[in-house]
């Protein structure tokens, strides 16, 4: 869930239905959730840590309330909907690759908050972007999200749904809110590449 809320705050960053006070609240949640996520994942009794999550949830749900989100959820759905894989680790799985895909869409904006999370200088929107993406791939891998294949599902059931599961995502609408066109093909190079080692 705490990967959740940060795939909210990031998409609603980055969409095309970005507004400023969404913005705000998008920027404050993603901070949050990189200074207080990996201590509330290792003890889930640290009151400080999960009051700061819970702030950072409640900013990013109003974040997509407004701006919607973009290619993760679209991609995730489908998963979820299939393989009985609970919405926000859906999303975790696929986190990285479809913030990898959206980059070039919006260099500036991912930097934005690759900047606001400490993880580049404030002054090189690309290599903040790029910095951005591997601090997201770091927080998975210290919360431990496991691949499709970690989880048990099959890869042969995975590969025999992919392109329906593609035809869903875009017809679902949000991955036409990301600010890098999104083909059907485009989402089944994704979901292929989560099988990549």
């Amino acid at each position: 869930t705490g990967l959740d809320a940060l795939t909210h705050a990031i998409e609603a960053y980055t969409s095309k239905q970005a507004q400023p006070l969404t913005d705000a609240l998008a920027v404050s949640a993603v901070k949050r959730i990189f200074s207080y996520l990996p201590a509330a994942y290792r003890d889930g009794k640290n009151r400080k840590t999960r009051e700061e999550m819970a702030a950072a949830a409640l900013e990013a749900g109003i974040c997509i309330n407004n701006s919607s989100v973009t290619i993760v959820h679209g991609m995730s759905r489908p998963i979820g909907a299939l393989f009985h894989v609970p919405h926000g680790l859906s999303n975790a799985m696929l986190l990285e690759k479809c913030l990898q895909f959206a980059l070039p869409g919006c260099y500036e904006r991912f930097g934005a908050l690759g900047c606001a999370i400490g993880a580049a200088p404030a002054d090189s929107s690309d290599a903040a972007a790029d910095a951005l993406l591997a601090a997201v791939k770091q927080l998975c891998r210290t919360c431990e999200v496991p691949s499709p294949e970690q989880y048990g599902i099959s890869r042969t059931a995975f590969f025999d749904v992919i392109e329906k599961m593609s035809a869903d995502a875009i017809a679902s609408g949000s991955p036409g809110n990301t600010r890098r066109a999104v083909s059907a093909a485009d989402c089944a190079a994704i979901y292929r590449s989560l099988w990549e080692t």
